[in-house]
């Protein structure tokens, strides 16, 4: 016996895609292309965390999102959103206790955004391991570093979703793993899972990384990506096989926002918002006539 299919994903595009668009004007591009929501990265030029009037800022941001009929969710992967010289620099790792400490302020502020936005999650990223720092301090230190933050985020109704980035000290599905039971599996703690990310890097294809990650995954990230290459890439550009895929994300269950991430590419930013929707669309059309089975 077949079970009932779930309803359809949720698209949305990244706002660090569209870096040379006014947010208003990236807000209307996607409501107009079609989109259902948008990753919202707080940066100088995108509703600045840091600069002053945030809360009247983020109420206007509301209401454009409720006219456009836009979801959200909130990313905090600005280059240099906390030092204008040394890029996603200082981070949860920082063995400076006041750097640290900007970056864990910063989440805060993210989750009173996302708060006041009605989005479900914050996305955060645990940062690279310091010169000369082990290991086993530098997980402690995120841990610690991450606690209020998860307290805060439970108590405002919004999930923290950590990624697994390339190259930083938490990479992968094991370390996420690792950090969630460090800090005793809070129910407010979740992943954001970047589907080029799992082409990078995992042992098991991106596919079967959706249905092992399905309990903790409230945020997806999503392009096209080579293995081994941490290059994110235009769909159809890289290896990645994409309706099954969404089939997974579907048959799981997951009803978060599908956010294309392509920062480098902010040049070309509308033209790729459009061209990436009509091939996802098509490939989760693909999922659903091919019969593809997770």
């Amino acid at each position: 016996m077949s079970r009932p299919r779930p309803e359809s994903l949720r698209f949305a595009y990244g706002t660090n895609g569209l870096t040379d668009l006014r947010l208003t004007d990236a807000l209307a591009l996607l409501a107009d292309l079609g989109y259902d929501g948008v990753s919202l990265t707080l940066d100088h030029m995108h509703l600045d965390p840091l600069a002053p009037d945030l809360a009247s800022r983020t109420r206007r941001v509301a209401r454009d999102l409720e006219r456009l009929g836009l979801g959200v969710a909130i990313e905090t992967g600005a280059r240099y959103v906390l030092d204008a010289r040394r890029k996603h620099r200082p981070t949860l790792l920082d063995p400076d206790p006041e750097a640290r400490g900007a970056r864990v302020d910063l989440l805060l502020r993210a989750v009173r955004v996302a708060a006041d936005l009605g989005a479900p999650a914050v996305h955060c990223f645990s940062g690279v391991l310091p010169p000369g720092e082990s290991e086993e301090t530098a997980w402690r230190r995120l841990a610690d570093a991450l606690g209020p933050v998860v307290v805060a985020a439970e108590a405002a109704g919004v999930a923290l979703a950590i990624e697994p980035e390339p190259g930083h000290l938490l990479a992968d599905l094991a370390g996420f793993h690792r950090l969630r039971t460090a800090l005793g599996d809070p129910a407010a703690l979740g992943l954001t899972l970047d589907i080029g990310h799992c082409q990078c890097l995992e042992a098991d294809p991106p596919a079967e990384c959706v249905r092992a990650a399905a309990p903790w995954v409230r945020h997806v990230q999503i392009e096209d990506m080579r293995r081994g290459v941490h290059e994110h890439l235009p769909f159809g550009e890289g290896e990645i096989d994409f309706p099954p895929v969404l089939e997974a994300l579907r048959a799981t269950g997951y009803r978060g926002l599908v956010g294309v991430e392509l920062p480098r590419h902010s040049h070309a930013g509308p033209e790729l918002a459009r061209t990436s929707l009509r091939f996802l669309r098509d490939a989760e059309r693909a999922a659903i006539e091919g019969g593809v089975r997770c």
